[in-house]
């Protein structure tokens, strides 16, 4: 760097200049930081030492833990307490009720019902699919079911019918394999 003839006042002035322009940009950043959220900081200061951390002796914390099982103890005893009063009188108001069953015709009644109500249900369902030009829509299972249904008829107007006796009498035959 050339030795340009620095006097004070220049270095002065410069120095002031530079301060400002510091100060100009302290002020945005605090705007910025204001604006995002964060809590403003204190312009930085010269550091400080930083102070000792604070440490308790055993004795202390010995107290401390002792006075506050005191406090759990006192809080258990009274809580305890108050469940008990309000046991007492409630236990010898109230008997026990016996558990209450139903009658199978009781169930039985439930269950029609319930069968009734889901035939309609089904029944109101394909009628509706019928006025609207549609295929009845089955369930899978109610499908498979029909299914199965006719090929167990189509197999026993095939097969001859036995007598239980010849039943017994002819071997076993897995299932898939002709013989």
């Amino acid at each position: 760097m050339p030795n340009l003839n620095l006097t004070p006042e220049i270095l002065t002035a410069a120095l002031q200049g530079l301060e400002a322009q510091r100060a100009r940009l302290d002020a945005r950043i605090a705007e910025a930081r204001r604006l995002l959220g964060a809590r403003p900081q204190k312009p930085t200061a010269p550091a400080e030492a930083p102070k000792p951390k604070r440490r308790m002796s055993a004795a202390g914390r010995r107290r401390m833990a002792a006075a506050q099982k005191k406090r759990w103890a006192a809080h258990h005893q009274k809580k305890a307490e108050a469940e008990k009063k309000t046991e007492e009188p409630a236990a010898a108001a109230k008997t026990p009720r016996p558990k209450r069953k139903m009658s199978a015709a009781g169930r039985r009644r439930i269950v029609e019902a319930t069968r009734k109500r889901w035939a309609e249900y089904h029944r109101q369902k394909v009628e509706a699919a019928k006025s609207a030009g549609k295929p009845a829509v089955m369930k899978k299972a109610t499908r498979e079911k029909a299914a199965a249904k006719k090929t167990a008829k189509k197999t026993a107007a095939r097969e001859p019918k036995t007598t239980v006796a010849e039943a017994a009498t002819q071997p076993a035959v897995a299932e898939g394999v002709s013989e």
